[in-house]
């Protein structure tokens, strides 16, 4: 059984409908929270139901997998009080990010960084579907190649591959991070980067309070994903920003993957073992849960 939660922004019937559809069809059990379709202004209702219906998820023993329907906003007004019982993998991206730091800082469990129960069959192709069963159904490595179809295509610094534990997500959440107890230390591993919405500037302005907290030392690699409606009107783009920021790091950069916010997104595990390869342009995690 899998359990859907919406412990962010609230979410649309049709879409989870599809979701449910989708999840089903892999022979999957799906039970839904109580408050999935909630709604309290930008939230998904009030705190305590969100936290009360992820609480739920967590410790009951039949729920093998936790499926946010979407993210949005409201994870770090709850993120304090989850409760963990047995490991298992928490599905989603985005605001989900700010969950998943901490489930990693708590309990040490890979999490999987892919597609809510939202679904959007025009953003999320068929590879979308079979990338997320992957990570969920298999024990294999996930393969993520960069793409001269995306915008984050042009940022890559060469090198040859490092090997290390792949951790990070949505920009603005690692930089909402930073001060509190979830945030990780970098060093000896492989920084996962993705946003939507941010405007250079502001990309700019997370990357350097990244930079002065010292979240960039002793990382291994940077896997960036996509950075979708990222645009402004002035003269600098989202790529001159990432390329300024990471290629003085002097690690290996793969940009171009097709992690995030944008069409045809790919599912990685955080958390667990992965392999950055600038040079051949994929970055490869571990879809085995258990090894990390």
């Amino acid at each position: 059984m899998v359990a859907l939660v919406s412990p962010s922004g609230p979410t649309r019937p049709d879409r989870v409908a599809r979701g449910i559809e989708l999840l089903s069809s892999w022979g999957l059990r799906v039970r839904t929270g109580r408050h999935v379709f909630d709604r309290s202004g930008y939230l998904a209702g009030h705190d305590d139901d969100r936290l009360r219906d992820l609480n739920d998820a967590f410790e009951d023993p039949d729920v093998r997998a936790v499926v946010c329907t979407r993210g949005g906003y409201g994870a770090q007004r709850i993120v304090d009080r989850v409760r963990l019982g047995e490991p298992k993998p928490l599905v989603g991206f985005s605001d989900i990010t700010a969950l998943q730091l901490a489930v990693w800082r708590t309990a040490g469990w890979p999490v999987v960084h892919g597609p809510g129960a939202a679904w959007f069959d025009d953003r999320l192709p068929a590879d979308s579907a079979t990338s997320l069963w992957e990570a969920l159904f298999t024990s294999g490595p996930l393969r993520s190649y960069t793409s001269g179809d995306e915008e984050t295509g042009a940022v890559r610094v060469p090198g040859a591959a490092v090997r290390g534990v792949l951790l990070g997500g949505n920009l603005s959440m690692l930089a909402s991070t930073i001060g509190t107890a979830d945030m990780p230390s970098f060093a000896g591993r492989i920084m996962l980067l993705e946003d939507v919405g941010e405007a250079p500037y502001r990309v700019d302005r997370m990357l350097t309070h990244l930079r002065r907290s010292g979240a960039f030392e002793g990382v291994l690699g940077v896997a960036v994903g996509q950075f979708t409606n990222c645009a402004d009107r002035g003269p600098t783009t989202v790529v001159d920003v990432l390329r300024e920021h990471l290629r003085a790091l002097g690690v290996p950069v793969l940009g171009g993957l097709r992690i995030g916010h944008g069409v045809g997104q790919e599912t990685v595990v955080l958390g667990a073992p992965a392999v950055l390869d600038a040079d051949v342009g994929c970055l490869t995690s571990r879809a085995d849960r258990s090894s990390g």
